[in-house]
């Protein structure tokens, strides 16, 4: 698969891979191909209705990061990230707090995180939601992250 390949009927591989990170500091972040069918079902079971109720294109701001780019980035070494199950994601003019709540109402998912959020500021931030593989237990957890702290629920 190249990254011009379509993972479903909106979004590409290069889509789930961008990084201006990667890019400045020359990281290739191609997985290797036994993840692109989970990056296709992050894409079919997550972006693709998203996309659908929203009624506008968007893209993720991270899907995939390898070991190297999520260590330059000062992710987790445990991040979803680096499987190929999670993606953060904004929609311009729509407020994040309200994708993370429908995200929760509507789609089945392991995490959805409200990162850094502002009240007051609805394009804050961003939503990070995870999907685990087929016969792997999603644990439907709803949290909201800012100033280096998790809490329990989406709080504004």
């Amino acid at each position: 698969m190249n990254r011009q390949d379509k993972l479903s009927e909106h979004f590409t591989v290069a889509e789930l891979i961008r990084s201006e990170t990667a890019e400045r500091k020359g990281i290739d972040n191609m997985p290797p191909d036994i993840l692109l069918p989970k990056l296709k079902r992050l894409c079919v079971e997550i972006l693709e209705p998203i996309r659908l109720h929203f009624g506008r294109p968007f893209r993720p701001n991270s899907g995939y990061r390898g070991i190297d780019l999520n260590r330059e980035v000062g992710g987790s070494r445990t991040s979803q990230h680096c499987k190929a199950e999670a993606l953060d994601i904004e929609i311009s003019g729509i407020s994040n707090y309200d994708l993370a709540v429908w995200i929760k109402t509507n789609l089945k998912f392991d995490q959805v995180i409200l990162e850094c959020y502002r009240l007051g500021e609805p394009n804050s931030g961003w939503v990070h939601v995870s999907l685990k593989d087929p016969g792997q237990e999603n644990r439907a957890m709803v949290l909201t992250y800012s100033h280096r702290t998790y809490s329990e629920g989406l709080l504004a």
